[in-house]
């Protein structure tokens, strides 16, 4: 295991070292695209979630829920717009969950006018935002400690647990509290992935759902090209169990170290900056034009929020098999114990038939345009298939790139909007 971290590290290392000549394009493009749409960015990334929307004075409310298995989930609303469809009321549910190390900052990180979650508000829709087990927001149960010593217990789950247990949980109690019968869902990465075990392993659910919008879907990564998963893939057998020997449990947690390298290291005119821009460009794709340098420091206030090693794995065991399944524990007893089978099972996608529409782009690492056509495919009621309008679009520019407003959230929301209308 200190073989594979050391290779990591000289691998972010050797990228970095590469590409930090790109650095002043970076930071050129960031300024010429007026870039700057937060106020004090050192101030911002001290505030969490909450703070950060009352700031730029929204309405806010914090919703906790715990599930059948213990986990207490944090959810956040923003229930109307500050500046248009201000007037509280009912209206439609949009429902956004962030994907994999990510957490409800992703959808309002940017600022007012460019979040999508602040983007929906104004254009009149009840915006929740959810956190899946684990994360910065939802690091909590009813009698497990995630900072055992020595204990991974409340680390024992991957996305297929947040995709049967947690979202069920949260669309339930966001229908109740919204009184609503229906809502439409924004998933990004993880939050797509968790979508389709959901309604495949709870069909039940896909008539909860008017319309499902998938920003950069992850099903299938038999194709994937990011070279971190990839030799991570190769160690998909073992890499928990090493961890589970030293008791580590969760992958990368928020932490004061990010958020000091942040503040200190990666601001503008920090010569450092350069090798947070590449060290991110490694885990999320290469796409300088639509990289905001100038917030660094804000995303890694709030990226990584904290994930267990358990959903790394998952997606490792999807890129080692090329299949889309349930969690393999290893060993042919603790499969049968779990599914009644030697091997995991596949989620049958044809249970999907909630409308979906799938949005992604030429050079996503993660998801890749062959394994998105094959899930188009699979679906059992797929809408449509739409291609970001940018050749060099990638996979963390659905959340947090420069032109995303005009490129996918305009769009979405005229599907949304035609769906509801439909309804």
């Amino acid at each position: 295991m200190m073989m594979l971290r050391k290779a990591l590290l000289v691998f972010c290392m050797l990228v970095a070292a590469e590409c930090s000549p790109h650095a002043d394009i970076i930071e050129e493009l960031a300024k010429s695209f007026n870039a700057r749409i937060v106020d004090n960015i050192l101030e911002d990334a001290a505030l969490d979630v909450p703070e950060l929307v009352r700031k730029y004075r929204y309405p806010l409310e914090v919703h906790t829920l715990t599930t059948e298995d213990g986990y207490i989930l944090e959810m956040h609303r923003i229930p109307h717009g500050r500046d248009n469809n201000n007037v509280p009321g009912p209206r439609p549910v949009v429902f956004l969950m962030h994907g994999l190390l990510s957490s409800s900052a992703d959808w309002i990180v940017k600022g007012p006018g460019c979040s999508f979650g602040y983007i929906l508000a104004e254009e009149g829709f009840d915006v929740w935002m959810g956190n899946a087990r684990g994360n910065y927001y939802s690091r909590k149960h009813t009698s497990l400690n995630p900072d055992a010593l020595l204990s991974t217990a409340f680390w024992r789950f991957s996305w297929d647990e947040i995709g049967n247990i947690d979202l069920p949980a949260m669309i339930d109690y966001v229908l109740e509290k919204s009184g609503r019968d229906r809502l439409h869902y924004v998933g990004h990465s993880q939050g797509t992935t968790v979508f389709f075990v959901m309604n495949s392993l709870r069909p039940e659910y896909n008539q909860k759902i008017i319309s499902m919008h998938a920003f950069a879907p992850v099903a299938y990564m038999a194709n994937n090209r990011n070279p971190l998963f990839l030799l991570l893939a190769r160690h998909a057998n073992n890499i928990e169990f090493a961890l589970s020997l030293i008791g580590i449990g969760e992958f990368l947690p928020n932490n004061e170290v990010m958020s000091w390298a942040g503040k200190n290291l990666c601001m503008d005119e920090v010569v450092f900056q350069p090798l947070c821009s590449n060290i991110l460009f490694l885990f999320g794709g290469w796409n300088e034009d639509q990289h905001n340098a100038t917030l660094l420091p804000l995303k890694l206030a709030h990226s990584p929020a904290g994930a267990s090693s358990r959903q790394i794995v998952h997606y490792a065991q999807g890129i080692s098999g090329k299949e889309f399944r349930r969690y393999d524990h290893g060993s042919m007893i603790s499969n049968r114990r779990a599914y009644g089978s030697r091997r995991p099972p596949h989620y049958d996608l044809r249970r999907v038939t909630t409308p979906v529409f799938l949005h992604y782009s030429d050079r996503d690492p993660f998801a890749h345009v062959t394994d998105v056509n094959r899930l188009f495919r699979e679906l059992g009621r797929p809408i449509g298939k739409f291609r970001v309008p940018m050749p060099r679009f990638s996979h963390l520019d659905f959340i947090w790139g420069i032109d995303a407003k005009d490129l996918l959230y305009t769009r979405t929301i005229n599907l949304i909007r035609a769906m509801d209308e439909n309804n």
